[in-house]
């Protein structure tokens, strides 16, 4: 993996760790989401392996996201602070904030208790099919940049 190899226990334990050490009064060091909507918005990447809730992007969508946003995702290269980000992760109504860390964390789990063989070769809502490596990127990566941002 290029990544902490999120399917592991001890690398999501250790993601969870970090979330746990937020509050609902966690300021960001950058952006404009407070704590309960970024939580929020990290478990977008989930719903959209996990629950219909997201329409899946037309051929020509999905075209584009595969030419042009996917090698930004789903390889090591972090993400820039303040980067646009794709309508379905825009969280601007206030969130609880237990409710959706509960949440973020019950899919950190649910996909580290699959593993990495569920995942290689896995359609992606956006991008086709992945092989676990990039999966792995995928999720680790946007949650170690939102922890980041918030401190943690």
């Amino acid at each position: 993996m290029d990544l902490p190899n999120i399917f592991t226990k001890e690398v999501a334990e250790g993601v969870i760790e970090r979330i746990n050490k937020l509050t609902p009064n966690s300021q960001p060091l950058w952006g404009k989401m407070n704590a309960a909507q970024m939580l929020a918005h990290c478990c977008v990447a989930y719903e959209m392996v996990y629950t219909d809730k997201h329409p899946k992007p037309g051929f020509f969508m999905r075209f584009i996201l595969k030419t042009f946003v996917k090698k930004m995702v789903v390889t090591d290269k972090p993400y820039p602070k303040s980067s646009k980000t794709a309508p379905a992760f825009l969280i601007s109504d206030e969130k609880d904030f237990e409710t959706e860390k509960k949440r973020l964390v019950d899919y950190i789990r649910e996909t580290q208790i699959l593993g990495a063989y569920v995942f290689d070769g896995k359609f992606s809502h956006s991008f086709g099919p992945l092989t676990d490596n990039e999966w792995n990127n995928m999720f680790y990566k946007h949650l170690d940049h939102h922890l980041k941002q918030f401190g943690v």
